[in-house]
């Protein structure tokens, strides 16, 4: 693709980057049949290739139209195009400058500002999360279905009992989970026990929520502090720095790019980004040694997309999940976005209805006793809206077993 970006930008990183990847893009469009957005509205510029084009024409110097704001923020940022493209078209990264060019441009209508720092506040807290949510609780009855669903159940998680383990990871907890889904991470915790690993948590969140709401200071922010915590539990021992969250997961691994140049942050960025794993890595390394499941489940996986493209980790909890015994029923279009995509369904909550309509539709074809998934916001997406229940796959592997 031929390029003239503007020559203020053209000389600077992100410059030379969009540059590099625009001329990466040979229109060839088997990004647009991958691309949620594009199925849903059958746009062109709701669809990667028109994307680009209106990318490039921002950074070439056209004029930052409602248009172009319009389709750039209705970009999920799922990945399913990088996915689908021969070319290795790195289009997050794009998206990523063209946003950011588009804010110095024009900045969001103060609504939106105030509805993105309302989301940041709400759900970037785990304190005031899990008091809002306790605020909540006896109020169920009176709520709306969906969002009953969405309240975490009152009870007991039961993390294994203290005891010397030959093996140690750092488990991220984040901030949402620990308030929305607390068993998640307990489960993992007793899922590592089986294993002889020892779970040491690390409170705090990953920056991905503020990055998401183009708050990429605040990403940063939030990153520093979980790399501190997690070199405290690298230098204890730990051999990696582990998140049940596939989202979060692949924020993790992403650190040494988001602090690059950052002086000494730089370096410590880096040997967290090298440390961290999904816990499906060190689960899948290690699934022989687990017994089989007490009661085999009938079950739907639905590959969060920050697993299935982001991390490219496709068919590793499915080999988890099988080891144990559980059947796993064919799902179609199984690289489609649920349309949870952390904060994007808060955001565009019509469209994210309807692509959840459309993927459950896919996972239920088959007739699963459950469907299971591996990101809490995808597991909360689609709980409020599915008639069999939604688990994550770490408590469906760790059910039943004690310590």
């Amino acid at each position: 693709m031929e390029t003239r970006i503007v020559e203020a930008l053209r000389e600077t990183a992100d410059g030379r980057e969009a540059e590099a990847i625009l001329r990466a893009c040979v229109h060839c469009g088997f990004c647009t049949a991958a691309c949620p957005t594009y199925r849903l509205l059958g746009d062109e510029l709701d669809g990667p290739r028109g994307r680009i084009y209106l990318i490039k024409q921002l950074l070439e110097g056209a004029p930052a139209g409602p248009a172009t704001r319009l389709h750039l923020d209705r970009c999920l940022t799922c990945r399913s195009c990088e996915t689908a493209c021969p070319s290795g078209v790195d289009y997050h990264r794009l998206l990523a400058i063209g946003r950011r060019y588009l804010l110095r441009q024009a900045p969001h209508p103060w609504p939106q500002r105030l509805l993105r720092a309302a989301i940041r506040r709400a759900l970037g807290r785990p304190s005031a999360l899990r008091r809002t949510l306790a605020l909540l609780s006896p109020l169920r009855p009176l709520l709306p279905r969906p969002w009953r669903r969405r309240l975490p159940e009152k009870r007991h998680h039961r993390w294994p009992a203290a005891r010397p383990r030959p093996r140690r990871v750092a488990l991220v907890t984040g901030c949402v989970q620990p308030a929305l889904a607390p068993g998640i991470d307990a489960a993992a915790a007793r899922l590592l026990d089986a294993l002889d690993m020892e779970a040491i948590p690390v409170a705090g969140c990953c920056g991905a929520l503020a990055l998401h709401l183009d708050d990429e200071d605040g990403a940063r922010a939030a990153a520093r502090r979980t790399i501190a915590a997690c070199e405290k539990a690298l230098d204890a021992g730990a051999e990696a720095v582990v998140s049940s969250a596939s989202g979060c997961a692949v924020m993790l691994k992403d650190y040494a790019r988001l602090l690059a140049g950052d002086g000494a942050w730089a370096r410590r960025a880096r040997r967290v980004a090298d440390a961290a794993r999904d816990l499906s890595e060190v689960i899948h390394a290690e699934r022989r040694h687990l017994a089989p499941a007490a009661r085999p489940r009938r079950i739907a996986f639905q590959a969060p997309c920050t697993l299935q493209h982001g991390q490219r980790l496709d068919g590793m909890v499915e080999a988890i999940l099988e080891q144990l015994g559980h059947e796993l029923v064919p799902v179609a279009a199984p690289h489609l976005c649920c349309g949870s995509a952390g904060a994007w369904s808060v955001l565009h909550p019509r469209l994210a209805a309807d692509l959840r309509r459309q993927k459950l539709d896919t996972l239920l074809a088959a007739g699963p006793e459950q469907i299971v998934t591996a990101n809490v916001g995808c597991l909360h997406h689609l709980r409020a809206a599915s008639p069999v229940p939604v688990v994550h796959w770490v408590e469906l592997a760790a059910a039943g077993m004690t310590s």
